[in-house]
């Protein structure tokens, strides 16, 4: 605990990062050590004297077990660095957070993990198929990692929670600053889940440059990012950067080329990001062990659950259509059906079978 104490106080010093803060320990020996050093000894680590003067103006001004109480007064916990039950997965960043703010539980199987990111203004054709992915992934004990967000994020968190999964949300505010607002039950469900993550602390806004910060620890946390649906410039593909920096697996759901919301993952895929039609391609680049048998039972679960996918459906049989009579027959524009085509896809409902043919999946 006096570790945690004094590491709470060294994150709470502004412009002093995880960098330097890691710099000092090795330095001068422990955060406590950091905590109570001189402004002699402070400048014998390397540091220039700007940044002394900060450290020791803040340190005056921060009261550690104010900041402490406050912490566990809103059901939360800190986990830092030198806990032996951080987050494995972040030891591997360079600028890794000291601390962690926790709310709800991060245990050892959520490093066996999927994100899944992407646009906050969704379509529905994207709000889908991230709510589809997500609850079949999380039924194979694989824990889903997003960011709360509205659209893509949102439809993640919930799709695991309908396959009775695990899922975390990393926050880029405070702990106590949810955002959006209208997510607040949401959030509940995940602690309860899972659990909400943040290296903010309590009382950050959302200001707009702490998402991308936000986006690391979500790439960080998995073992690969999917990107559901994204335009050519978004945040989502701010965290696909940082998992191709950090060494994991991207993937993206094809979209519709006349739909710009779906740009950024159909460039994604151009420049070699993995194209994802079913959970198999993800688990299988993964590498992760999975119940074949389980997850064609729950396919054959899967029901259509608007009429437009009942109606696409009901028009496919066992022998290949083109996609131009499905257009025909169904009376409905070439966007429609080529984005519920590709839902149904995902849902393990149909196939493609040929350039532009479709049937129905055939049972395996």
């Amino acid at each position: 605990m006096i570790e945690h104490k004094y590491l709470l106080g060294l994150s709470l010093i502004h412009k002093l990062g995880a960098v330097r803060i890691q710099q000092l320990i090795q330095c001068l020996g422990s955060p406590e050590d950091v905590w109570v050093a001189t402004e002699k000894q402070l400048l014998q680590c390397d540091l220039p004297q700007q940044l002394v003067n900060t450290i020791v103006d803040q340190r005056r001004q921060i009261d550690i077990e104010k900041e402490l109480d406050k912490v566990f007064a809103i059901g939360a916990t800190i986990v830092t660095f030198v806990d032996s039950h951080y987050p494995k997965p972040l030891r591997e960043l360079s600028d890794l957070p000291p601390v962690l703010y926790v709310k709800g539980n991060w245990i050892p199987t959520d490093e066996r993990a999927l994100a899944i990111v992407g646009t906050r203004n969704a379509t529905q054709y994207g709000r889908d198929a991230a709510f589809s992915i997500a609850r079949q992934v999380a039924g194979q004990d694989i824990t889903i990692i997003s960011g709360l967000a509205q659209g893509i994020d949102t439809a993640a968190h919930r799709g695991a929670l309908a396959g009775h999964g695990r899922t975390i949300a990393v926050l880029g505010t405070g702990l106590d600053q949810i955002y959006p607002l209208e997510n607040a039950g949401l959030a509940e469900e995940i602690i309860n889940n899972g659990a909400l993550i943040s290296e903010f602390p309590l009382g950050t806004p959302p200001v707009g440059k702490n998402f991308p910060r936000r986006n690391r620890l979500i790439s960080g946390l998995s073992q690969g990012v999917l990107i559901a649906e994204a335009p050519e410039k978004s945040g989502a593909l701010i965290t696909a950067e940082a998992a191709l920096e950090q060494g994991k697996e991207v993937f993206a759901v094809p979209s519709n080329i006349f739909n710009s919301v779906g740009r950024g993952c159909n460039r994604l895929i151009q420049d070699g990001a993995q194209l994802v039609m079913r959970i198999s391609d993800i688990l299988d680049a993964l590498d992760v062990a999975y119940d074949r048998t389980q997850t064609r039972q729950q396919t054959d679960q899967l029901v259509p659950e608007n009429t437009t996918e009942s109606s696409i459906l009901n028009l496919l049989e066992s022998d290949p259509i083109h996609i131009d009579v499905l257009i025909q027959q169904s009376g409905l524009t070439t966007e429609v059906v080529t984005s519920t085509l590709t839902i149904l896809e995902l849902k393990g409902l149909a196939q493609m079978v040929g350039h532009m043919q479709y049937c129905r999946m055939r049972s395996l």
